[in-house]
């Protein structure tokens, strides 16, 4: 997973209460000697350049196991603890805890789950389902990066 990767083709996001939308990304995956990672994913409009969402955090692997646990915070005022495990080419992971600013909007995400893939092609997909204080659990990111820099 380390390196820089872009979306290609763009990501794709969809959710049963907002029309369907793309977009690019950009994610930075790093590493700075410790039992983590650290990340970065910048989503913009693909027509303007625009910033759009952003994330930021640590992937963190429990010493000799397949234990994973993903530490986020987003630019929409949430924070969240993700926890799931590492099978092959496949990380799964689940919100464990979730915080959000005191001023958030509403409706209010109250879950989220992720899976990243290795293909065998060497691109890094990932997909996104999310609950929110007025829908439940559904499909909401789809997004597969190629490799641009290790």
């Amino acid at each position: 997973m380390l390196g820089t990767w872009e979306s290609d083709p763009l990501g794709e996001g969809e959710f049963p209460t907002i029309p369907s939308f793309c977009y690019m990304e950009k994610a930075v995956i790093s590493h700075v000697g410790q039992p983590m990672l650290n990340f970065t994913f910048c989503a913009s409009n693909p027509e303007t350049g625009k910033p759009l969402h952003r994330e930021c955090g640590f992937i963190r692997v429990k010493p000799g196991t397949s234990q994973v646990a993903f530490i986020c915070a987003q630019n929409i005022g949430v924070v969240e603890v993700e926890e799931g495990e590492v099978q092959g080419e496949q990380l799964t992971l689940t919100s464990h805890s979730l915080s959000r600013m005191s001023f958030a909007k509403e409706p209010y995400v109250q879950q989220i789950s992720r899976t990243f893939r290795l293909t065998p092609e060497g691109k890094l997909e990932q997909t996104v389902s999310m609950a929110t204080s007025t829908q439940a659990m559904a499909p909401h990111l789809r997004v597969t990066y190629k490799k641009v820099t290790s």
